[in-house]
């Protein structure tokens, strides 16, 4: 204490200055409006400076959690989608209006394995059997498809990725209804597949949209894939085969939505019947 009065004398004449100029200071700022505006204007700077910075650490550390609130708000929106009459699907280049027939059940899940290196590829969930995941359901991502679930436990599933030559997915030309067989071929990077078994007479351009054809219990018609990158007629001459360029970065893979047919069991029962 004694310190502190010792400072104030030495100093008596500075800090008599100093507390003159503040309330000169105060004085001026408050009977001229434009000072007063100045001012306020510059403290609101430097005070939101400071709480902008301060929210976007916060921001930060919180990503994990809004990013959990996003993938369960899209999983919801999705399931009200593949649900109704007319549908709207959002792929990275346009909006595709589409109909879905059947009833769906939308889960969303996490990557936690990623294979795209080899001609088998396998992708790894963090839910299973105890999710009520099981094989044959189809999964996919904002973006477009993954690949189908080929084997579960009761708390993962691994993901026959359409990067594994022994996937086999029904797809279609968005422009029309010809119908083909996709597939990966082995040798092509990760971003390209094949949609072999095209009629010549299919209207095929490059930058053309390949969705979902529909014609399984996996996918509902409609979903994106990706678009025509080049395409050739078989030795045949009556089919093509296309390179489609994925709309998905199977390479960057985290979230992703897996489907189920509700009506599948009934489909497959009425197309396959038990013999008598």
């Amino acid at each position: 204490m004694q310190q502190i009065i010792n400072f104030v004398i030495r100093n008596k004449t500075f800090l008599l200055f100093l507390l003159l100029f503040i309330i000169s200071l105060g004085l001026t700022i408050q009977s001229h409006s434009y000072h007063k505006s100045k001012f306020i204007n510059s403290a609101n700077f430097l005070t939101g400076g400071i709480y902008e910075r301060a929210s976007s650490i916060s921001d930060y550390f919180d990503l994990d959690d809004q990013n959990e609130v996003l993938v369960e708000e899209n999983r919801r929106l999705r399931s009200q989608i593949f649900n109704s009459g007319d549908s709207i699907i959002s792929t990275n280049t346009s909006i595709d209006s589409v109909t879905f027939n059947g009833r769906y059940k939308i889960q969303s899940a996490k990557i936690i394995n990623n294979n795209y290196a080899s001609t088998k590829n396998y992708l790894t969930i963090n839910k299973g059997e105890k999710d009520a995941i099981k094989e044959d359901l189809g999964v996919i991502t904002s973006k477009g498809i993954v690949g189908i679930i080929d084997n579960t436990s009761q708390g993962y599933a691994r993901i026959l990725s359409i990067l594994n030559t022994k996937s086999r997915i029904n797809a279609q030309l968005k422009s029309s209804s010809h119908i083909g067989s996709l597939k990966w071929d082995g040798k092509s990077p990760a971003t390209t597949v094949q949609l072999t078994d095209i009629s010549k007479f299919a209207p095929v351009k490059e930058g053309d949209t390949i969705i979902t054809g529909g014609q399984s219990t996996i996918f509902p018609k409609g979903i994106p894939i990706g678009s025509i990158d080049s395409f050739v007629l078989d030795i045949s001459g009556d089919t093509y085969t296309i390179q489609v360029k994925l709309f998905n970065d199977m390479t960057n893979l985290s979230n992703v939505y897996v489907i189920e047919n509700l009506d599948s069991e009934e489909i497959k029962l009425l197309e396959n019947p038990i013999d008598e």
